[in-house]
């Protein structure tokens, strides 16, 4: 560790008086959220630490038996905390889970992964107060944070309290760390007090060892041990042989994405000659509160578009196939927005956002065009360039004409095997972190 005990001791110090200065501005943001996302003002005083008698009778109920505590943020995180909880279950059966969240779509997701007994709350804000509250209320044997959950005053208390800390499916890109060493003398000292971080890959390795991890082991990404639901699967399936054009998926926009999207599709349309068929867009925004927004820039580009929560019994119907544009605007059906496309565009990888998950898609054989962005998932978007299931483009423009030119030349059916076979290639991760985070709950590595 580069800084030495004294500076770390008055940074974190620093911090924690900037966040209590900060707690209105804080509880004011997760209310006006609530405005839109009404779960954000669910049991909010757990968000500070405080627990109302029905949690605290809840957390009572079968109290001998070790809490295993796992903080998945938001959407993404949870799903892909799926597959790792379910193989924690078989590394101790009779273990409790605890999930944590900070967003009301993770603590959505996380719902479907709870069994009898298990308890779900607001990880809290990072104060030393809340969060020695919300440990000395639950006790976990163990804490597992997910990809890049790193907290000062959670490692700090977790530390002092002997719980072990884990942060599984590590991954740190080039940037993240540039800007985490920015604050060193506040971030080395948390990465260093983690007990093990599981990193996806060898690069993720050495950069979270940078950051101050002492034990750091490679594990492979618990993303491709996530299988989506048949029934989803048959769902999109359906959309697709009702959809009378083949489809072309836009997956999991982002803010200022659509418009470049946009632009590129009506060029499209207008270079394609009388009679020659045209794909249908399904677009689907990443962020449920922005729903509204981009149906209206859909519309008020000229498209006809049918939104996914109007459709009766789940099916389109003659005015939907008639439709320009599908919008999903649901929550917890990718796989079945995978299996509906013949090919995607994947979203967060047009902008420099770094990307997104593009292994879900490679487990529902959907073959991906991506953009130019994807250092979040860098290794993940390599080998699956590698393997043939993606391809790259430079643009929104050049990412469509790809996607065009693979629906009428059939290369996406071959580069859909392709890309279920990548996927199954890399499963396993999931059983080897459970063995790691087991160890660590059991006080031995």
């Amino acid at each position: 560790m580069s800084s030495t005990p004294l500076k770390s001791w008055l940074a974190r110090q620093a911090y924690s008086l900037v966040l209590r200065l900060g707690m209105p501005a804080y509880l004011w943001r997760v209310w006006a959220r609530g405005k839109e996302e009404p779960d954000y003002r669910a049991n909010w005083p757990q968000r500070l630490g405080f627990y109302d008698p029905a949690y605290r009778a809840l957390l009572a109920k079968q109290d001998a038996r070790p809490v295993w505590w796992v903080h998945a943020v938001s959407l993404g995180e949870a799903r892909a905390a799926m597959p790792l909880i379910q193989a924690m279950r078989t590394q101790c059966p009779h273990m409790r889970l605890l999930l944590t969240h900070t967003t009301a779509t993770g603590r959505e997701a996380g719902k479907a992964l709870l069994q009898e007994g298990d308890l779900q709350t607001w990880l809290p804000y990072d104060t030393p107060g809340a969060v020695r509250r919300f440990l000395r209320v639950h006790r976990p044997q163990v804490g597992v944070l997910m990809e890049t959950e790193v907290w000062p005053n959670v490692q700090h208390e977790a530390a002092r309290l002997g719980v072990p800390m884990v942060l599984a499916n590590a991954r740190l890109s080039e940037k993240s760390l540039k800007q985490g060493m920015r604050l060193a003398a506040l971030m080395q000292p948390a990465a260093h007090l983690l007990t093990l971080a599981l990193a996806q890959t060898e690069d993720d390795a050495r950069r979270v060892r940078t950051m101050g991890a002492h034990d750091v082991k490679v594990c492979g990404n618990v993303k491709f041990d996530m299988s989506p639901a048949p029934q989803s699967l048959a769902l999109g399936r359906r959309w697709r042989e009702a959809s009378t054009r083949p489809v072309v998926l836009a997956a999991s926009t982002r803010e200022g994405e659509e418009v470049g999207l946009l632009d590129a599709w009506q060029s499209m349309r207008a270079a394609c000659t009388a009679g020659e068929p045209v794909p249908r867009l399904l677009l689907v925004p990443r962020h449920p509160q922005r729903f509204d927004e981009v149906a209206a820039l859909v519309a008020a580009r000229g498209f006809i578009v049918s939104r996914r929560s109007t459709w009766a019994d789940g099916q389109p119907d003659q005015a939907d196939l008639a439709a320009d544009v599908w919008l999903g605007d649901s929550m917890g059906e990718m796989p079945a927005y995978y299996a509906a496309a013949r090919v995607a565009l994947l979203g967060g990888s047009f902008a420099p956002l770094g990307g997104q998950n593009l292994i879900e898609a490679a487990a529902c054989g959907c073959p991906i065009v991506m953009g130019p962005s994807t250092f979040n998932f860098a290794e993940a978007a390599e080998l699956s360039e590698q393997a043939g299931g993606a391809v790259r483009v430079s643009d929104w423009t050049q990412g469509v004409r790809v996607a065009c030119e693979l629906l009428a030349s059939g290369q996406d059916a071959g580069m859909s095997e392709r890309a279920l076979t990548f996927a199954a290639s890399h499963r396993g991760a999931a059983a080897r972190m459970a063995q790691w985070i087991s160890r660590c709950a059991q006080g031995s590595r």
